[in-house]
């Protein structure tokens, strides 16, 4: 086939995560319908992702300005910090409305069969955060996965001397589901969880 534009955009797509080789496929065909202003909008929308947005120096969330909207908002709590493994997660806090402190972004967890250690997450600006702008909890919020769990233990060791309280996020059942459905490690995290009603 002599379309190479056409076979190099598929391959570009199918990169995404959940794209497929007939996903993509699709994709790129009905890019190839779109008005000409509709996709150079949709190229520049492309092009300014990586030239506009970065990290926030403070926390690592992602930004336009020189620091993040949360960062910068005074009425938030700024005695607390939920540390997180990425921007998605910031935004799935924000989204569930019920967090109002300051968050640090980590950039991923320890994970040894990725190759990413210790020295590859933004763990230094968070020990210094913790120790000199009066933080008073930590509440460590990666993924109960075993990275994660790694990941969380270590900062729990790390934080125990700095003054700050640090608590981990309580796993557990699903609002509106079911016991009988609940794997034995959920039900175990659930019970380790409990609180006083």
């Amino acid at each position: 086939m002599d379309l190479k534009a056409l076979v190099r955009l598929q391959e570009s797509l199918a990169k995404l995560p959940s794209i497929g080789k007939k996903s993509a496929e699709r994709m790129a065909f009905a890019m190839l319908e779109m008005e000409d202003e509709d996709l150079n909008e949709f190229a520049d929308a492309i092009k300014e992702l990586k030239t506009k947005i970065h990290l926030c120096p403070i926390c690592g969330n992602i930004t336009e300005d020189d620091e993040c909207y949360i960062c910068k908002d005074e009425s938030r709590d700024r005695e607390t910090i939920l540390v997180v493994s990425s921007p998605k997660d910031v935004i799935a806090f924000e989204n569930a409305e019920g967090y109002r402190g300051l968050y640090h972004v980590l950039g991923g967890t320890i994970s040894i069969s990725k190759g990413k250690g210790i020295e590859d997450l933004n763990i230094a600006s968070l020990i210094k955060r913790v120790e000199e702008d009066n933080i008073k909890e930590v509440i460590i919020a990666t993924n109960p996965t075993v990275d994660g769990e790694t990941t969380a233990l270590y900062l729990a060791k790390l934080l125990d001397n700095k003054g700050a309280n640090v608590t981990r996020l309580a796993y557990g059942l699903p609002m509106g589901g079911n016991l009988d459905y609940a794997d034995a490690l959920t039900l175990a995290k659930a019970i380790e969880g409990r609180r006083k009603i």
